[in-house]
């Protein structure tokens, strides 16, 4: 059954990257405008429950047109809330880490989520990481040392611990994801997580809500909206390729947070900055690299 399926799979990786660009575009306004709201007195409840709430019809929608409402169907509600627990802890932290930290600063840091994802998989799944990993590692959290400079206080040292934890929790989200993989979609993943943030943070706009004026509903608007272009572009372009073909287009992320950064607050990273983010970046792509020649290897077996 499976084998008459596998070829009737499409195959478009130049519109797969051009998806996975879209929702690294968006995903970086989504961000830097939470900065905005933030500095507007928008708490980071608000900016939660927006960014998911608009984000639910956009993701149904798009559910209910390419599988049908039956697509939504699960028998893992618990490992569903587990997902959306910890997701819903890594995306407070990313909103916190763009708020205390130059947006350039807290891109570069979150691209150590596949560093931590090595080691947590290591420790947690007992998954074999040969030396070449390892030192990829190595490599990533020098790039790490050199951007923040600990000796120089050029950053907060709670926007820096605050952005390395998001990083951690996002990993801790992959090993999560890759136990739903097994039974359900991309698509139906997205959807629950979306569902489920929902009530709890509904909740907590009893306690944080508040009126706001029309630009500010505007800036909310735009989370809401950006973010949910951006789930779908992410989990659309693994529709059309592979994850190692559009899994780069994720570090082009750094150009238009600094573009933005730079046109909105007149920020432009130090060349501490660019050193780090070169070494991080190269050691999250041989990570993957590493990754996808060891799935080959195993699946020619």
């Amino acid at each position: 059954m499976s084998s008459a399926a596998a070829p009737s799979r499409p195959h478009r990786p130049l519109f797969a990257i051009g998806l996975r660009l879209v929702a690294v575009i968006c995903l970086a306004v989504m961000f830097v405008t939470g900065r905005v709201a933030d500095a507007h007195g928008v708490h980071l409840v608000e900016t939660l429950f927006y960014r998911q709430a608009l984000a639910l019809p956009v993701v149904f929608a798009w559910l209910a047109m390419s599988s049908g409402i039956g697509a939504i169907r699960t028998r893992r509600i618990s490992v569903h809330a587990t997902r959306m627990v910890i997701g819903l802890t890594g995306m407070a932290l990313n909103f916190l880490s763009y708020i205390l930290l130059p947006p350039a600063e807290a891109t570069t840091i979150g691209f150590t989520m596949p560093i931590f994802g090595t080691i947590l998989s290591a420790l947690i799944l007992r998954e074999p990481t040969g030396i070449h990993r390892w030192a990829a590692v190595l490599i990533g959290f020098l790039g790490v040392l050199i951007m923040v400079r600990p000796e120089g206080g050029h950053f907060p040292p709670m926007g820096v611990a605050v952005a390395i934890t998001a990083a951690l929790v996002t990993a801790s989200v992959s090993l999560v994801l890759r136990e739903l993989g097994r039974t359900e979609s991309a698509g139906v993943v997205v959807f629950w997580f979306t569902a489920l943030s929902v009530p709890p943070l509904g909740i907590g706009m009893l306690f944080y809500g508040q009126a706001h004026d029309a630009q500010t509903w505007g800036l909310l608007l735009m989370i809401g909206l950006f973010g949910g272009i951006a789930q779908l572009c992410l989990t659309a372009a693994l529709r059309w390729a592979p994850v190692s073909v559009v899994l780069p287009m994720d570090y082009s992320s750094i150009l238009w947070i600094t573009l933005l950064g730079w046109a909105i607050w007149g920020d432009w990273p130090m060349w501490t900055t660019w050193v780090g983010a070169a070494l991080i970046i190269a050691s999250g792509l041989y990570i993957a690299w590493r990754e996808h020649r060891h799935a080959r290897r195993i699946a020619t077996a």
